[in-house]
């Protein structure tokens, strides 16, 4: 039973866009498999969830071989609620996309490459072995990329050159480093080396002891959108159809991110004074270059792009603050964001459909006309900038908690700054799409003001509940995050699941 719910959030999205192949011409099946395909792997994360919040960690390895040598799969509690909210996102966009992909991009392949993504982000979330992390990434940086680029034309594809470009050059310098790091420890499980890669690290000089994890930080800073290897995410994200955007913004920088915490919590441990100060200065600056980045645009979904990267800084901040209630505020601060800025850029397809632009000089008069539109943005934007009863107020209270009782002021000032202009841009939104009188000029091409909005707005409203429920149920749900934090923070109980037999 252990064995299957560690695989089943592998192999059903695999399943799904295997059948989803095979009825290429059927348009209408295809829609049905992906939603149901979809459905199951929430329904898998729940479970998987269910198990892995009782007493223990689950861990399976594939094929009888034993760790460090086989193939490895593993589910702690960090893990477990990623795989948990990706689920849940890709339900919501899969629900989305019904009524907002062009017919012509699913007769492309929108719905394999769709489930084949989120095969590649759950392995990511799954494994316990370095190189299988690396195929996983691999897997989603090949359908990411066709997604990008699906169906041509000059804007996609340059957008999809600049992510694909920046995404290969990550995956470049993570190769180097694991051929590194094998050569130095002779093994690349990931709780083999939590032991193996101490014990190397005394025969080691000191450079080469901090030129490895820096290898590391920079391949995962590019996946994650970190500063100073940020740009190509507001060059690419804005480029692809909503739907596709909505799922890259949940969830491909935060693979990245839950990469950065598990390498720098189980690993790269022994120097957290240089490390993990390192990064926490890059949390901050990413903080600041992203949300000034935001308030200079004034195209709604580039403002998003923004708000990814310096929302980005926020979850690093914890791993940098490195104690357990900032690694458990950085679990719950991921958590929040994949469905709060998901739901924003799902939001953003439904402006675009109602004023036929994205550019708010353009846009106006939405909250006299579509109030229930307003609402809904209303809920993941002040959620964003972290306003209570929200989830993203807790999710800052708790960083903010952590980071002084660390005696780290100056991480906390930038972070409620940043906060403030977070707010600003979201306010930036509210005035030009929705509070100001509509534009005098006539009726943009493309939009459609009486659009039945019925369909896209059911995965909205879901996830905008999520956003209250979890702001409301701040208490129980914060304590699954502190238990998440604290098995981060002592990873003794990690190493034993893997490489003591997988016993719960």
């Amino acid at each position: 039973m252990t064995d299957l719910l560690l695989v089943l959030p592998v192999l059903i999205p695999m399943s799904t866009g295997i059948l989803t192949l095979l009825a290429w011409r059927r348009r209408r099946l295809q829609r049905g498999l992906s939603l149901a395909g979809a459905a199951g792997l929430l329904a898998a994360g729940v479970a998987l969830f269910a198990e892995v919040s009782g007493p223990g960690i689950l861990s399976s390895q594939i094929g009888g071989w034993p760790a460090p040598f086989g193939i490895t799969f593993v589910a702690d509690l960090f893990s477990a609620v990623m795989v948990l909210v990706a689920g849940l996102v890709g339900f919501t966009v899969a629900l989305y996309s019904l009524t907002s992909i062009d017919p012509i991009l699913e007769s492309f392949g929108y719905h394999p490459l769709y489930h084949f993504l989120l095969m590649g982000v759950s392995g990511a979330f799954l494994t316990g072995d370095l190189f299988n992390l690396y195929v996983w990434f691999e897997v989603m940086l090949v359908s990411s990329f066709v997604l990008m680029a699906l169906g041509g034309g000059r804007r996609r594809t340059d957008g999809a050159v600049k992510y694909v470009t920046l995404n290969l050059l990550s995956s470049t310098l993570f190769l180097v480093a694991l051929g590194i790091l094998y050569g130095l420890a002779g093994t690349l499980n990931m709780a083999d080396l939590a032991g193996k890669f101490a014990q190397v690290s005394a025969s080691q000089p000191v450079g080469v002891l901090r030129m490895l994890p820096m290898l590391f930080l920079i391949a995962f800073g590019i996946k994650a959108a970190a500063f100073p290897l940020f740009f190509w995410l507001p060059a690419s994200y804005h480029t692809p159809p909503i739907a596709i955007s909505a799922l890259f913004a949940g969830l491909l920088t935060k693979v990245g991110v839950y990469a950065l915490i598990r390498v720098f919590s189980l690993i790269f441990v022994g120097d957290t004074a240089y490390t993990h100060t390192l990064i926490l200065v890059i949390a901050g600056l990413t903080m600041v270059t992203g949300v000034f980045g935001a308030i200079s645009q004034n195209e709604f979904r580039r403002i998003l792009s923004f708000h990814i990267v310096s929302q980005i800084g926020y979850m690093i901040m914890g791993l940098g603050l490195g104690t357990p209630l900032g690694l458990a505020a950085a679990v719950f601060y991921i958590a929040h964001h994949i469905f709060v800025k998901t739901n924003l850029f799902l939001i953003s397809g439904v402006v675009q459909r109602l004023g036929g632009t994205l550019d708010l000089r353009k846009l106006g008069g939405l909250y006299a006309t579509r109030p229930v539109v307003a609402g809904l943005f209303l809920v993941p934007a002040l959620s964003l900038a972290g306003v209570p009863p929200l989830s993203g107020f807790f999710a800052k209270l708790g960083l903010v908690q952590a980071g002084v009782a660390d005696g780290r002021y100056l991480i906390v000032a930038v972070s409620l700054a940043v906060s403030l202009l977070t707010l600003y841009s979201m306010t930036k939104i509210w005035n030009e799409a929705f509070w100001k009188k509509a534009p005098e000029a006539g009726a943009r091409e493309g939009a459609r003001p009486d659009a039945d909005l019925r369909a896209p707005l059911v995965p909205v409203a879901l996830l905008a509940a999520v956003t209250v429920v979890v702001g409301l149920a701040a208490g129980p749900v914060f304590g699954v995050a502190e238990r998440a934090g604290a098995q981060l923070a002592h990873p003794a109980g990690y190493i034993e699941a893997v490489l003591g037999g997988g016993s719960r």
